[in-house]
């Protein structure tokens, strides 16, 4: 059988993978993978680090060096990997309860800081494998086993608190917009500064479920209705944006990256002019 190009970049004795059936995380996983490929990202000098969560189970199944860290932590181990070697490509496969609850505040200085890293964040609404929590990310009014009459918790906008933290290149996207996801992956690599990606991916058996969204099939085609290009958003009356959300680069600047800046200090400190 001919090998798809991407297949190298999965831990075949690893798969199949243990999400549910209908998950949008394998999705989310190959878009990361087809985006590395199309940069071009040497295999031995790119890191995926993880979290704790659906999500952050990605990194087992993918054939790099990787880092399964604790709950909420993978920003700042990941930080330490891109300080101890500035050369390598450090990739933070995250979710929506790992990045902004536990994981908040590292979310927000790895942001500050302007830490070379691309955090792509599995957005499901939901803590899908410890129980179907609400997450910081779940909708207004929609329901979970800690919300069972609909959450009154208004959800962050993860896109718009990584641009006023500081991030210089966010952008959001979908399981059902592959290969827009795919490319919004591959341009955050090329920042050279905190990159955020939004991916939102369908959870049928945690949130779709609890809040009759039908099945996967049903779940991605609310997706592509529901999820507008930045383009047409920002021409769309008020009116008009009701229910909808929308998907592409939100933010991008240059700023001094966190290495280069601590390297600065490193050599003042050692008394380099």
């Amino acid at each position: 059988m001919l090998e798809r190009s991407y297949e190298k970049y999965f831990r075949q004795n690893r798969l199949p993978h243990l999400w549910c059936p209908g998950c949008g995380n394998g999705t989310a996983m190959k878009s990361i993978v087809q985006a590395i490929e199309a940069k071009n990202l040497d295999q031995d000098k790119t890191i995926i680090v993880s979290g704790i969560g659906c999500s952050s189970r990605a990194s087992g199944y993918m054939n790099f060096d990787t880092l399964h860290t604790a709950h909420g932590r993978a920003i700042p181990f990941a930080t330490g990997i891109k300080l101890a070697n500035p050369e390598l490509n450090v990739v933070v496969i995250t979710g929506d309860g790992d990045c902004t609850a536990i994981g908040g505040n590292h979310f927000i200085h790895g942001a500050r800081r302007n830490v070379d890293l691309t955090v792509i964040m599995f957005n499901n609404h939901i803590y899908g494998m410890t129980g179907g929590q609400a997450s910081p990310m779940t909708p207004l009014h929609k329901k979970a086993t800690t919300a069972p009459y609909g959450t009154v918790d208004r959800p962050f906008d993860a896109c718009h608190l990584a641009e006023a933290a500081g991030a210089t290149y966010v952008a959001r996207s979908t399981a059902f917009h592959v290969k827009h996801l795919s490319d919004m992956i591959a341009a955050g690599f090329d920042n050279k500064g905190f990159s955020f990606i939004e991916a939102v991916v369908q959870c049928p058996t945690a949130f779709g479920r609890k809040n009759k969204m039908g099945d996967a099939p049903d779940m991605m085609k609310w997706m592509r209705d529901t999820a507008v290009m930045k383009a047409a958003w920002d021409k769309l009356p008020d009116d008009k944006r009701e229910g909808k959300f929308p998907i592409g680069l939100f933010y991008q600047a240059d700023f001094v990256e966190y290495t280069t800046a601590y390297q600065e200090v490193i050599d003042v400190a050692g008394g380099a002019k």
